[in-house]
């Protein structure tokens, strides 16, 4: 299974200044939850952001200018060495934009937390995508002073890609 996990603003916002653009306490629960025990695999900027290897899972790179290896830390040069270096286990990727772009065709589940906040000035948002290719399931809405939904995206047909 190869799943997306993301939370976007309601401008479509995933980032600004290289950071996340908001810290809303339990938003990101789910991404714990689901990702515990399974591959994580994001770009060197959102690793960077993170600071440090994800515990409880094993963390893949992608980077062609970063070298590290360590306890639960693998580098991999494009998504398809990450999916290869996964090893048929759940993947879910996690940032940044050029994987998100390249993994939405690959995808069998989208998570996507809508957070119901507008970011100024924002600098990278989430890659479109053909909304019919997914069932939507809009789930619990959370949150005292900023409110988000969490959404899945469930691929509707499964094609070649996703057969792995």
């Amino acid at each position: 299974m190869i799943g997306l996990i993301a939370a976007r603003s309601n401008n479509n916002i995933i980032g600004k200044d290289g950071r996340i653009p908001w810290n809303i306490k339990g938003e990101q629960k789910l991404f714990k939850e689901l990702t515990m025990g399974h591959t994580v695999v994001m770009g060197r900027k959102t690793y960077e952001e993170i600071g440090h290897p994800l515990h409880g899972r094993q963390n893949i790179i992608v980077s062609t200018t970063m070298c590290c290896n360590g306890d639960n830390l693998t580098m991999a040069s494009s998504l398809t060495d990450a999916l290869e270096l996964a090893e048929n286990t759940d993947v879910y990727v996690a940032g940044g934009y050029a994987l998100y772009k390249e993994a939405i065709p690959l995808v069998d589940i989208m998570y996507i937390t809508e957070v119901d906040i507008y970011i100024e000035d924002g600098d990278v948002c989430f890659p479109e995508f053909d909304v019919s290719d997914f069932d939507l399931i809009t789930g619990d809405t959370y949150g005292d002073d900023i409110k988000y939904t969490r959404t899945t995206y469930i691929r509707k047909n499964k094609g070649p890609l996703q057969n792995r």
